[in-house]
């Protein structure tokens, strides 16, 4: 679908096709996308040099540290489980170290374990004046990593705020987002 109205806006700059801000954001949306018959190495490295950006502004050794691929890095993608591929794209978006790092379900297709993981690296990528925007279902997860949330349903903002200000009353992120999206307490519905 295509918006029908009002703007998008990163670091005060519209974000259209091309403009140079998008070198300032990274991001994973719509699931990992890779060209199968290339190892995970060589995507990110093609990806890379896709931005036209200089190959001494990417950042491979951290960023294969957080795939945690080990030497299945140098096999071809398409032997990849969907978690192996999801972590793969989330170093991906990562290789500039972006400002911004928007992530569209993160956590898709990793283990318990990777989802810690995951969860510190979002929180140690955030803590050094970075950005990180995460777009879940997952409200549990969200709770746990994020310390600011945006509740958006049928496409109109409903609630925005820190965590535990949106959930207060000591009520998980779920009960709060259920009282607002379906009107009242999310206990009191039969």
């Amino acid at each position: 679908t295509r918006p029908t109205d009002g703007q998008v806006l990163v670091f005060g700059h519209h974000l259209t096709p091309g403009a140079p801000v998008l070198s300032r954001l990274g991001a994973l949306v719509e699931g990992p996308g890779f060209l199968p018959h290339l190892s995970g190495n060589e995507n990110l490295r093609l990806y890379w040099r896709s931005t036209g950006r200089p190959f001494e502004d990417a950042h491979f050794d951290e960023v294969l540290e957080i795939a945690e691929l080990g030497k299945a890095i140098h096999r071809k993608a398409r032997t990849y489980s969907h978690g192996m591929k999801q972590r793969l794209a989330i170093a991906q978006a990562m290789l500039g170290l972006p400002e911004l790092l928007v992530l569209d379900e993160p956590t898709d297709g990793l283990d318990p374990p990777q989802i810690a993981r995951m969860r510190n690296v979002l929180k140690r990528y955030a803590v050094n004046g970075r950005a990180v925007l995460v777009s879940s279902h997952l409200l549990a997860e969200v709770e746990q990593t994020c310390t600011h949330v945006v509740v958006v349903h049928q496409g109109q903002l409903v609630a925005a705020g820190q965590v535990s200000e949106v959930a207060s009353s000591g009520r998980r992120l779920e009960e709060a987002f259920l009282a607002l999206v379906e009107g009242g307490p999310a206990d009191d519905r039969e």
